[in-house]
């Protein structure tokens, strides 16, 4: 006997690729134009200029179409040379496929190792920079938001690391999870390239990223002998776009066109205090699970670093992350992230982050609580319940 497929919308609470508002589906179902055409390159302008207000940044852009993984290449490429030593600070499972990325690259990496539930420990990335006195480290490497741990960065300490130290490494972040999700200042935190992604905060299909790019990073980039030619930004700067060798993916501008307007309709502050709100209400829940401390618990243990973009909730030993997981699509048509890397079956992830608001959180947190009671998962129920509480308070 077939299982009947659960009705009903789907309760997408993955952390990316994220719910795509019916406004920017409608945006992106137009006929095709000439990437070339006036009326295209006036959207195209428009666009660029809103991703510069939401990066807060007046320098330079370029975008890719590919994923954010393409604008991680795209940044090592274009200012780095093989031989080069960039310090990766580590985060969890974005921060060693960054790192994996430069090897593959020719770069030399370095990790200050970090406690993924804890996150990393500034004394440690302001020594490494201290003991690096031959400035042999061109590049520092954060995650803003480890999207596999659901630990947050504080982008500004890594910025007041280098300063402390006078080391003059150009700074890099990934902004992938983040962007549009927590606060990111460009310019003000002194970012040397900042890397982001379609699908999550900005709420469109995965297929196209971008790189902010600092007038101190243009310079280094003029040096880098990695090779590159779609990734290019020497090729990008000459073309009318200032970006995309090749063919520029027009559906996708009407797309952002749409989310930069519906984030600036909200307003960007009222878009990152939605996410806290959020995301407060999710952890009530999983802290109210734990109970004693016998049941589920947030992954992440540092306060000051808890995600309000995805929150990672770890199962107790001999239980199966993956089997709450299928529970929650196959019976409640909710869809769940899964365990990465070391974390593998032992956790899942709810994502927050886009298009989303309270009944969608408590409909997920409902349905992850009769998963995980049926499933055997020892928990304390009642976290709707502390959610709601959360979100009238």
């Amino acid at each position: 006997m077939n299982a009947i497929a659960p009705r009903g919308r789907m309760f997408f609470a993955n952390p990316g690729p994220t719910n795509i508002p019916d406004s920017i589906q409608h945006a992106i179902s137009r006929p095709s134009i000439d990437f070339n055409d006036a009326a295209f390159f006036a959207v195209y302008e428009r666009c660029v200029a809103g991703l510069k207000r939401i990066l807060k940044t007046e320098q330079h852009l370029f975008l890719y179409t590919a994923s954010g993984h393409g604008a991680w290449e795209a940044s090592m490429a274009n200012l780095f040379s093989a031989g080069d030593t960039l310090l990766v600070i580590e985060t969890g499972h974005f921060s060693e496929s960054w790192g994996k990325m430069g090897r593959a690259l020719g770069l030399k990496i370095e990790t200050v190792a970090a406690d993924w539930r804890n996150g990393v420990d500034f004394a440690a990335v302001r020594a490494a920079l201290a003991a690096d006195t031959e400035h042999r480290i061109k590049g520092v490497c954060a995650v803003q938001n480890e999207t596999a741990t659901g630990v947050m960065l504080p982008l500004p300490e890594v910025r007041a690391a280098l300063d402390a130290t006078g080391h003059p490494a150009l700074f890099l972040s990934d902004t992938i999870s983040s962007l549009g999700c927590l606060p990111f200042e460009m310019d003000a935190w002194g970012i040397d390239c900042v890397v982001g992604g379609s699908q999550k905060g900005l709420m469109l299909p995965t297929g196209m990223s971008f790189t902010g790019v600092s007038d101190k990073a243009l310079e280094a980039h003029k040096s880098s002998t990695i090779p590159k030619h779609y990734f290019d930004w020497t090729e990008m700067g000459g073309r009318r776009h200032k970006s995309f060798i090749g063919t520029v993916p027009t559906s996708l501008f009407y797309g952002l066109e749409e989310a930069i307007r519906l984030i600036e309709e909200e307003t960007l502050e009222g878009v990152l205090a939605r996410h806290t709100r959020l995301a407060k209400a999710v952890r009530a829940a999983v802290r109210h699970w734990a109970g004693n401390g016998e049941g589920v618990t947030l992954y992440c243990e540092n306060e000051d670093r808890v995600s309000d973009s995805v929150t990672t909730i770890l199962l107790p030993e001999g239980h199966d992350a993956d089997k709450v997981r299928a529970t929650a699509r196959s019976r409640f048509n909710v869809s769940l992230g899964a365990g990465l890397n070391k974390l593998a079956g032992k956790v899942f992830r709810i994502g927050h982050l886009g298009d989303l608001n309270e009944p969608m959180i408590l409909g997920t947190l409902a349905s992850v609580e009769m998963a995980l009671k049926i499933n055997g998962v020892p928990h304390r129920p009642g976290g709707v319940d502390a959610a709601m509480e959360s979100l009238s308070a």
